[in-house]
């Protein structure tokens, strides 16, 4: 019906049509598919969940006289250097090292153990210095054994975002069958099937409504904190042979993708750092992803709702890689605020946030109306054939 090109022709000539993804489906439920497949150019989809898989690659800059950083800490959070003289690496969920005196309160803000990469990601985008402390190799060429000063997110070279697995296409129920409340990566989940808790936006997710990644693929432009960013690869624990329904959407954890995008242009609206009790630090983003409407099939996809996407309920009460479960439950009844497990009714509730998910797709929107974003072509595929491998066959390691 149409191509990259005509589209963005029409989007430099602001006469592109773009809708959210809910737009769209609204579309289709009252006009039909051919209708809306006629009418529409661009579909506008965004999410903001916790993806701790993330971190930020940042230059300093030399000191006078030159240094190897062999150690650094960033606001009291260790930033691995291991490569380049001052190039780091700050993991989202790295922690904080504690200080004398640190305790945690909950009538007041983080202490410093509760903080952790994904604080100082989000403070440094913001525009706050932050002290920075870095003990140096000693070499001929970098004789400098230690510098100490205070930083922010424009006084560096580069600060950009590279996230190695963002976006997980669906993902799982978490419960607690067990008898003692578990602090997990979904948050806390009380015992006895107290609650249960999901992390993808079913039907809103990117990328369920491109579920055997067609439209995207390596150098697609997406927005990613508030700024324009890239996929630059598949995300590790990338899974696109997970079982499937008929809709090709996946029954569980699927395809990842690896992201980056220049951390200096980005909004900390979009970026934020967060805690979760007893597990650790981790960061919230918001990224969206255009896609093209180049056919029908395109919008058909894109019809899927949450009554037709469905997620693993996992128990976390068996501390095993392959954790039993209860089966199968539909986003539909998971946005109802319960479900059933085994005849008992269980409050149900989203880690991502949905309506920030409606507004990163909203301001992506905005971005391609305006003329500011253009959609790309990949310059390759994400794979889809890469199977998932455990480590099942590592001897003297067990604890």
């Amino acid at each position: 019906m149409r191509t990259v090109a005509e589209i963005n022709d029409k989007i430099r000539r602001h006469q592109a049509v773009v809708v959210t993804l809910e737009e769209l489906k609204a579309r289709v439920a009252e006009h039909g598919i051919a209708e809306t497949a006629k009418e529409v150019d661009a579909i506008a989809t965004g999410t903001f969940e916790p993806m701790e898989s993330s971190g930020a690659i940042i230059n300093l800059g030399q000191t006078d006289p030159p240094m190897k950083i062999r150690q650094c800490w960033i606001d009291g959070v260790l930033a691995y250097s291991g490569f380049g003289a001052v190039d780091l690496y700050l993991g989202a969920s790295q922690m904080a090292e504690p200080r004398e005196g640190d305790h945690r309160s909950e009538h007041s803000a983080l202490s410093n153990s509760d903080r952790g990469g994904g604080h100082v990601i989000e403070d440094l985008i913001a525009g706050k210095a932050l002290p920075i402390r870095a003990l140096g190799h000693g070499t001929d060429c970098y004789p400098r054994q230690s510098f100490e000063a205070s930083i922010d997110g424009q006084s560096i070279n580069q600060f950009y975002l590279y996230n190695p697995r963002n976006l997980y296409q669906n993902f799982i129920v978490g419960v607690n069958g067990g008898d003692r409340p578990l602090y997990t990566y979904l948050g806390p989940l009380l015992p006895r099937l107290g609650n249960a808790i999901y992390a993808n936006t079913g039907a809103l997710s990117p990328l369920l409504n491109d579920p055997d990644l067609e439209l995207i693929g390596i150098g697609t432009r997406i927005f990613i904190g508030g700024a324009i960013g890239y996929i630059t690869w598949e995300g590790t624990q990338h899974f696109p042979l997970q079982k499937r329904l008929s809709n090709r959407t996946p029954i569980g954890p699927a395809a990842t993708l690896a992201l980056i995008g220049d951390a200096k242009q980005m909004n900390p609206k979009w970026v934020r750092g967060c805690y979760f009790k007893n597990y650790g630090p981790s960061l919230m983003l918001g990224v969206g992803i255009p896609l093209p409407v180049l056919n029908e099939e395109v919008v058909q996809r894109c019809a899927v709702s949450d009554e037709d996407i469905v997620a693993p309920v996992v128990d976390f009460s068996i501390p095993r890689r392959n954790r039993p479960t209860f089966g199968l439950v539909s986003y539909a009844q998971l946005k109802t605020g319960k479900i059933a497990i085994d005849g008992k009714r269980v409050r149900t509730a989203p880690l991502a946030s949905i309506y920030l998910s409606r507004q990163v797709a909203l301001e992506l929107k905005q971005m391609i109306e305006s003329g500011d974003f253009t959609l790309t072509e990949p310059v390759a595929p994400i794979s889809r054939d890469r199977s998932f491998l455990p480590q099942d066959n590592l001897r003297g390691m067990d604890s």
